[in-house]
């Protein structure tokens, strides 16, 4: 008889098996089918210039964290519409539930538009697309050797 750290283990081998099958097969049934293009980095809709250690704009994560803030508000709004209009509901209070719901609701949905206006006034939704700037470093080894190194490990686009 299996404890229930047995039994807990037995599912976390049997999670990473799936997951490894699932991969595996996966893996035989995709088309191999690599370019340049597809093996590009991409970030975030721009193309990358330049060393990776360069900082990206903060507006990426503003943007991001505002989509949460505005998705979390949807999980909300779901569970409350279905039992906003219970009428067994109304009824037993007499009336008093849906102007309950509804205060608390519109105060819920003022306080996510006086966030939004904030971000709005701030500026942080106007997108200005910096231009991006190189970092330059001084170095005794010759760019050219750079571009040496570059060019012996630059792959060439495969032959249709």
């Amino acid at each position: 008889m299996l404890s229930d750290f047995g039994i807990i283990l037995l599912f976390i081998i049997t999670g990473l098996a799936f997951v490894g099958l699932v991969l595996f097969v996966g893996s035989l049934l995709r088309p191999n089918r690599p370019n340049i293009e597809k093996q590009t980095t991409y970030e975030s809709g721009e193309e990358p210039v330049g060393n990776a250690n360069v900082q990206f704009n903060v507006r990426f994560y503003v943007v991001a964290l505002i989509f949460v803030l505005f998705d979390v508000e949807l999980v909300f709004l779901f569970p409350w519409a279905t039992v906003f209009g219970q009428k067994a509901l109304i009824e037993e209070t007499n009336g008093l539930w849906g102007w309950l719901s509804l205060a608390e609701m519109v105060i819920f949905v003022a306080l996510l538009a006086l966030g939004l206006a904030y971000v709005w006034a701030k500026g942080f939704l106007d997108w200005v697309k910096p231009e991006p700037k190189v970092p330059e470093m001084k170095t005794a080894v010759p760019v050219s050797l750079y571009e040496k190194v570059n060019q012996k490990y630059k792959k060439s686009p495969p032959t249709p």
